[in-house]
Order: structure tokens, then C-alpha cells, then sequence
């Protein structure tokens, strides 16, 4: 009995050993290999949008004021609507306008009779004069009144011009092709010269859209300037949320310097409205394509980000090491590597979140991108 029970014991104690010992090897061999995916890195054409914040604004706008004193006696437009050049926009009470203007032409008609008197007297004394039938005094009296005629009949025409331009002014036309706005005076609104606003027009199309960009970019924005831009180039798109205005745009103006606080240089660029679906103020998108020649493009799940600093993973000699990355611009579900990556080598792109330095890696699976 108690021989039973010794080797019961002894056996007992050798499996509690045995397992002992497996624990201590397993611990010794480490965690299993990480199953990871692995890719060839390759250097392809990428092409993305560069994107910077826009205003939409009129290419032409004026605000329409008053440059008489009187009344609002007519409005001749809806507001809202498209006016033409020339068009009949507000008419203000020309009463005293008029009365001025009348007595001016009236003042004009009576000193061109006084010229003609001082012109008739001249030339009769100047005769007489040479004759030696009249005192010298009397004949430069009148010379003198005869010039000073010519002043007042120049005088009086000035006079009546200036009475007339206020007359003209009695009438506020479109000084262009546009679209005006809400009108700011009703009719009966009492008017001052160059004070009250009367309306606001701004043409409709084509529209600008106004960008700030940095300095460095001169080069590159001058260039597609002087490039003849196809109809259809899309170039240079509008973007507002999530919807894409149809119309491609064109460069129009670089602004002659660079602010020299921010570094930057404001641009405008044209786009065609047909349908007068932009507005002046809207602010939205604005995308203009870049594509790089040859870049080394990668999955950007593949990065790895740590206090700042990015990194990629990549296999050796079945074992993950970490490289250093520097990141360029995303292209959708892609990241541009500027620097940190050469073609051919081999980045793991799945997996990587149960990954460390120096960790044994499984590959699972092995891509060439093309």
C-alpha cells in the first residue's frame, strides 16, 4: 500500500516538473511570430488637389450713390434682376435742377448780347480811331469792356455745363452690364450728394474667386498663367462642401507683390457663371490639381505615428524594424513619402498594430505593387 502511494507521489511530482519545464521554454522562445502583409514599395505618378480657402467676388462692382440733393421720384428696375449698360436705374426730383439750369441758359443768352454790343462798339471806335475822330480813353474803354464780355460770356457757358451735369446726374443709369441688388431708398427718400447709397451692381459673369498662397508657389501659379488653358482643364475647380461646381476656372491676376509680414501673394481666378448660380460673398473651396512626376506612394495605413514622428515598418531577416518617414500629401486612401523610402524595398502595411522593434514577423503575404 504504501509502495502504491510512493509512485504516486513520484509521478505525481513529474508531470507538476514536466509542465514547469514547458512554461520555461515557451517563456524562453518568446511570443509567436506576428502574421503580417508586406509590400513593394514603387514610385508612380500621383495626382491630387491642392486646396485653399475662396471668396467668390464680382469682377466688377460699384456702389451707385446720390450726387444730387432732392427727392427718389422714380425706381425703373426690380431688384434682383439683370440691368443692362446705360439702363434707367433711379430718378431724383430735378425741379430746382432744372429752374437752375434754365436761368443758367438764360444768363448765357444775355451776356452772349452784351458780347455782341462790346464787339460792335470795338470795332466802330477802332475805326474812328484811325481817323483821329475819337479820344483815345473812349476807344480802351471799350477793348476793355469787350474783354470783359468774352470773361462773362465764358463764365455763364461754364455756369450752364455745371447746371446741366447736375441735371444729368437728376438720372442714375447702369454704368454697366449686372445684377443690382436691394434697393436702399424708397421713393420719396430725401437724397445727399455723394452720401446716400442708392443700390450696389456687380457683374455676374464670369465671377472671381480671390486665394492667398505662399510665397514658393510664384513659380508654379506664373507658369500656368502664361499656359492657354483648354475649355475643359480642370485645372482649377470650386468646391462648396460636398458638391463640385461644374465650370472649370482660369488664372486672371497676380497681384504685383508679396506681403512681406506673411509671405504670401493673392491671386484671382475667373470662372464662367452661365447660369448665375454663384453669388458674390459665397466662400468655399478652392482645388487646384497637382500631379508629381515619379513619388514613392504607399498605403497610409501602413504609417505609424509616434509623439509626433512617423514611421514605417518594413521586414528583416523575419524580424520588424522601424524606419523613420517623411510624409507628403494624402492621396486618398495613399500617402506620398517624401523622404525615408526607396523603390524596391519592402514596407508591411497589415498587422502593424501588434508590432514592435525587433518583433518576429510570419509573412503572410507578399504584394508587388505595379
Amino acid at each position: 500500500m504504501l509502495k502504491n502511494l510512493s509512485y504516486s507521489f513520484s509521478f505525481g511530482l513529474l508531470l507538476i516538473v514536466s509542465a514547469c519545464g514547458n512554461k520555461n521554454q515557451q517563456a524562453m522562445q518568446g511570443p509567436p511570430p506576428v502574421p503580417v502583409v508586406v509590400q513593394q514599395v514603387a514610385a508612380t505618378a500621383a495626382s491630387y488637389y491642392d486646396e485653399y480657402p475662396a471668396i467668390v467676388k464680382a469682377v466688377s462692382e460699384v456702389e451707385l450713390r446720390a450726387q444730387v440733393n432732392g427727392y427718389i421720384t422714380g425706381i425703373h428696375f426690380k431688384e434682383g434682376e439683370k440691368v443692362r449698360k446705360g439702363q434707367k436705374l433711379y430718378s431724383i426730383d430735378q425741379q430746382q435742377s432744372q429752374a437752375a439750369y434754365n436761368q443758367a441758359v438764360a444768363n448765357l443768352a444775355m451776356q452772349e448780347s452784351n458780347l455782341e454790343r462790346a464787339k460792335k462798339d470795338v470795332v466802330r471806335y477802332r475805326e474812328l480811331d484811325k481817323q483821329d475822330a475819337i479820344a483815345k480813353q473812349q476807344v480802351d474803354y471799350a477793348e476793355a469792356t469787350y474783354a470783359a464780355a468774352l470773361n462773362q460770356v465764358e463764365a455763364a457757358k461754364a455756369t450752364v455745363q455745371n447746371v446741366q451735369t447736375n441735371v444729368r446726374y437728376s438720372t442714375i443709369v447702369a454704368p454697366f452690364d449686372g445684377t443690382i441688388g436691394i434697393s436702399q431708398v424708397r421713393l420719396g427718400t430725401s437724397v445727399s450728394p455723394g452720401q446716400t447709397l442708392l443700390n450696389t451692381i456687380s457683374s455676374d459673369d464670369p465671377v472671381a474667386v480671390d486665394i492667398t498662397v505662399d510665397q514658393s508657389e510664384i513659380y508654379r501659379y506664373t507658369n500656368l498663367l502664361a499656359q492657354k488653358q483648354l475649355k475643359n482643364d480642370s485645372t482649377f475647380r470650386l468646391a462648396f462642401r460636398d458638391q463640385l461646381y461644374p465650370e472649370s476656372g482660369k488664372i486672371s491676376i497676380i497681384d504685383r507683390a508679396v506681403d512681406p509680414q506673411t509671405g504670401t501673394i493673392k491671386m484671382r481666378l475667373e470662372f464662367p457663371n452661365p447660369n448665375h448660380t454663384l453669388r458674390v460673398g459665397m466662400s468655399g473651396t478652392l482645388k487646384v490639381l497637382s500631379t508629381s512626376i515619379s513619388s514613392i506612394v504607399i498605403p497610409y495605413k501602413a504609417i505609424n505615428e509616434q509623439l509626433g514622428e512617423f514611421f514605417v515598418y518594413m521586414p528583416d531577416s523575419l524580424k520588424a524594424t522601424q524606419r523613420k518617414v517623411v510624409l507628403g500629401r494624402q492621396v486618398g486612401k495613399n500617402i506620398i513619402i517624401k523622404e525615408g523610402l526607396k523603390e524596391g524595398e519592402y514596407i508591411i502595411t497589415e498587422g502593424i498594430q501588434s508590432l514592435r522593434e525587433g518583433a518576429a514577423i510570419n509573412v503572410a503575404q507578399a504584394s508587388v505593387k505595379k
